[in-house]
């Protein structure tokens, strides 16, 4: 397949903000893309070339993708920088210069799909010497057979900001649309900008496509699935260890009251620890532990796979691994958050920052889903598998009895407490109310920074006011919520400082103008404020009032930060307690 017919889609996608017209262009487009290149084509609409639990980088900043622009352009480097700083955006700045280069070869070709799929896949396994040189060369080879337009969505989808509207439901309801149209009754009319649908096949059938990608984490494989095996298939999809999987969200309550209202009675309440939240898979005598990121840290907790050795049968658990002090106490997040990041020197830190683990439910044992099983049977098979690893826990209806529990949670050095509903199934990837949180503070915000500017005296060589956004899931888009500098610190030895920030976002920049760049949303901070005001100034509708940083979250993805609803919700939260 030919990349001028994808990136013509794009601009179609581009083109129009409305959600529905997104899907019917998403879903024509997918009726006519062939088996074999339905997961790539799956995973470039979203600007990727990798599976989000695929740990392979591209590994490539702006600075790289100018080289790449002046190699194939015939432009000075020096000029594509200063078309950057004044056009902001490095994808309008390829299709600029390719539409007038100088250099024109006699090898080059229209470029194919898989082509640009395979070319950008190098780019992840590159290493050792003349890394950078190779590396420009592999992608000034694609931009030099480039058109302009091809060109300005190579570079997007490289510094993975595709800018194309793409959110979660519509990358779903496209899969529906496209292979499913006859059961479900679609009519879309593009005037009106809405569907006639049978509401109910449509939820089967959108849940059937939901619960396949949840547990696969790939729309790419769902698609064939769906285009091949059909809902049949789909449902067949299942659980099996050594692979990673969304684990299941929750809501914030208000008080335990409120817990109760939510989950019924009697209810199963549990420590909330404050650790990194980990599904172990064990199958034979393979191991592998996976974040909420799905990212695999086997290697750096080998401690914990120790423990789990000792375990009988095939699993995946859902657990949280807490930090301890010399005298077993709980230490914060942070404290573990050493070993997360590290990748050599294991044994040290394993001595340096002792972890425990405590698990609080099941997915799947010894050839069989859990995730339609009650949790209070869920919690009786852990019984029977690790019960000296088990999360501590009451049943109870008592608000009295919660509330004494509540407080000896929070005495522990812990977050709060869990509140779950005994009869709740598994549902990996969604917040649906089997259970929520109850937390002594207002509900803090993981942002995205998407920005940030250069101080001024002695903090001019850091980056030291971030502008922060959180996740329009109807879009994909990161939508901003203000600026935040508070909270962080001029010397490192006090917390996180401003080099360390500066250090984590300067590989990210992608656009410059003045002392104000832009950068990709990969880091999540965790924001406290006073309020949350309506503000026609961001994108949100919203401003967050004296936001302050807390921490870094290393164990969220930016699509796992707060989203606009969830904002939302805390707005409205907030004016019911009298705010």
């Amino acid at each position: 397949m030919k990349y001028k017919l994808l990136t013509g889609v794009y601009q179609q996608l581009d083109s129009t903000s409305k959600r529905l017209l997104k899907t019917k262009i998403l879903s024509d487009f997918l009726k006519k893309v062939p088996e074999s290149e339905i997961e790539r084509v799956y995973l470039l609409v979203q600007g990727r070339v990798f599976p989000g639990y695929d740990e392979r980088k591209l590994g490539v900043a702006a600075k790289l993708v100018i080289k790449a622009l002046a190699t194939a352009s015939g432009k000075e480097n020096k000029d594509i920088m200063k078309e950057w700083r004044k056009i902001g955006d490095l994808g309008e700045v390829a299709e600029k210069v390719i539409s007038n280069k100088s250099q024109r070869t006699l090898f080059s070709r229209s470029l194919s799909v898989q082509k640009v799929f395979e070319n950008l896949q190098k780019l992840a396994v590159i290493e050792g010497a003349g890394t950078v040189n190779r590396k420009v060369k592999l992608l000034a080879e694609l931009l030099t057979s480039a058109s302009d337009v091809e060109a300005k969505y190579i570079v997007r989808t490289v510094l993975e900001d595709l800018r194309v509207g793409l959110g979660e439901g519509t990358l779903r309801d496209a899969i529906v649309w496209a292979f499913f149209p006859k059961q479900i009754e679609l009519k879309f009319d593009e005037k009106a900008n809405k569907i006639d649908v049978d509401r109910k096949k449509y939820n089967e059938y959108s849940d059937a496509v939901q619960d396949a990608y949840d547990v696969l984490t790939d729309f790419g494989q769902v698609a064939i699935i769906a285009k091949t095996e059909h809902i049949a298939g789909l449902k067949k999809v299942k659980l099996s260890p050594g692979k990673p999987v969304k684990v299941m969200l929750y809501q914030k309550a208000a008080d335990i009251k409120d817990a109760f209202e939510r989950v019924g009675k009697p209810a199963a309440i549990e420590y909330k620890y404050d650790g990194f939240r980990v599904l172990i898979n064990k199958k034979g005598k393979e191991i592998k532990l996976f974040t909420r990121r799905l990212e695999e840290v086997t290697k750096q907790f080998p401690d914990i796979v120790e423990e789990v050795k000792k375990l009988k049968g095939n699993f995946i658990i859902d657990s949280e691994i807490i930090g301890l002090d010399e005298k077993g106490r709980y230490l914060p997040f942070q404290k573990i958050s050493q070993r997360i990041k590290r990748k050599h020197n294991i044994a040290q830190m394993v001595k340096d920052y002792p972890v425990k683990i405590n698990v609080f439910d099941i997915l799947y044992l010894d050839g069989k889903s859990l995730l339609t099983v009650p949790f209070e049977d869920r919690r009786k098979l852990l019984k029977k598998l690790c019960p000296k690893l088990l999360a501590k826990q009451i049943m109870t209806s008592s608000e009295k009895d919660a509330e004494k529990f509540y407080q000896e949670s929070l005495q522990a050095g812990n977050e709060g407490i869990m509140v779950k509903n005994l009869k709740g199934i598994y549902k990996p990837g969604s917040r649906v109310g089997y259970g929520v949180k109850v937390k002594p503070v207002m509900e803090t915000v993981d942002a995205v920074i998407v920005g940030a500017e250069w101080g001024s005296g002695k903090r001019s060589k850091w980056l030291a006011s971030f502008v922060v956004a959180v996740l329009d899931k109807d879009t994909g888009e990161f939508v901003e919520i203000g600026k935040v500098g508070t909270g962080i610190k001029e010397k490192a030895d006090e917390g996180v400082s401003f080099k360390e920030m500066t250090d984590l976002l300067n590989p990210l920049i992608r656009e410059e103008k003045d002392r104000s760049v832009r950068v990709e949303p990969k880091i999540v901070i965790e924001v406290n404020y006073e309020e949350i005001q309506k503000s026609p100034k961001y994108a949100s509708g919203f401003a967050l009032r004296f936001p302050r940083f807390i921490r870094l979250r290393e164990d969220r993805r930016a699509k796992e930060c707060t989203t606009l609803d969830e904002l939302k919700t805390f707005y409205h939260d907030q004016r019911g307690r009298g705010k």
